[in-house]
This record gives structure tokens, sequence and C-alpha cells, in this order.
């Protein structure tokens, strides 16, 4: 198993789908993750029955961070656009909004990187942190990203364009 002293991550289950249902629907994070409606529970169910599938065949994978504490689900970690070719893949967390800023995400992605250097034998992985979200930004940087561009007027929102700082992470 994947853990340490604060989280550990492990596969979704069958039992994930009313987190995930708050998770996907939570209309505040709708912006990061290019949502634009709710999610299903039919949906859901039908994404948790394909959810354990090779990486290597779906090129994804999303991990439930779970505190050791508690035991509770508190987010997922999730590798995706994965080229085997180039040996790099995405990397996207996100943390329940009422457990945030306990460690979990930083925690969480330490353990995704030894994971993706050493098992999955990826060379670097990137991220997308839209320029407004400091948080993300600074939890990026402190595990050791380095910010490598902006692109510009990248993201719509409400308010009108936004920009996006890209982040990349050589294992």
């Amino acid at each position: 198993m994947l853990g340490n002293d604060l989280v550990f991550l492990r596969a979704l289950e069958a039992e994930d789908l009313d987190f995930l249902y708050a998770l996907e629907n939570d209309a505040d994070v709708w912006g990061v993750s290019d949502t634009l409606a709710p999610v299903s529970r039919h949906l859901l169910r039908q994404y948790l029955e394909h959810a354990a599938a090779d990486f290597h065949q779906v090129r994804q994978l999303r991990l439930v961070i779970a505190s050791q504490a508690t035991k509770q689900a508190v987010g997922t970690v999730d590798l995706f656009d994965f080229n085997p070719l180039h040996g790099r893949a995405g990397v996207g967390i996100m943390v329940l909004a009422t457990e945030r800023r306990q460690g979990y995400a930083q925690a969480s992605l330490a353990l995704l990187l030894t994971y993706a250097r050493r098992t999955l034998r990826l060379h670097q992985v990137y991220c997308s942190v839209a320029a407004s979200n400091e948080a993300s930004q600074h939890l990026f940087e402190k595990i050791g990203f380095s910010r490598v561009g902006i692109r510009r007027q990248w993201l719509r929102n409400t308010l009108g364009w936004e920009d996006v700082v890209e982040y990349q992470y050589m294992l």
C-alpha cells in the first residue's frame, strides 16, 4: 500500500460512489476539471466498474486519498494523459473543501511522485494551475515542481479569461 504517517493512497472501490458524487458535483471546483454540469450516480457507477483498468491501456489512474487517522476518503489524486513514448503524464489533485490545509495534498503528491518514478517508471509529470489558484501554485512549488510557462487566457470563468501556469517535475 502507498502510505505515510498522514495518508494512504488506494484504488477506487464501489463503496466510493457517494464520495465521488460529492467531489465531482462540487460546482466550486468545476473550473479546474473542465466540468460544465453535474455528474449522475449512474455515470459514476459505470466509471467505478472500469476504474481498475490497466494504467498503460487507459492511460490514466485515479487513486483515493484516505486519512491514516480516520481511514476516510479525503480526496483523489490522478495521473492522466499518459504518454508511454515520452514517459510522462499529467497530475491532478482534489481534496474535499472540508479537509484542506491539513497537509493531505502535499503528502499525497509525495507518494504519487515516488510511485510514478519507481513503479510506473515515468520520466516526468506536469500540471496546469489557474493563475488565481495561489494555494495550488504554492503546493506544487513546495513539492519541487518547476514553473515552466504561462498559457495566456487559457481558461474561461465567470469573470472572463484567465491565464494558466504550467509546471513540470522531472522524476
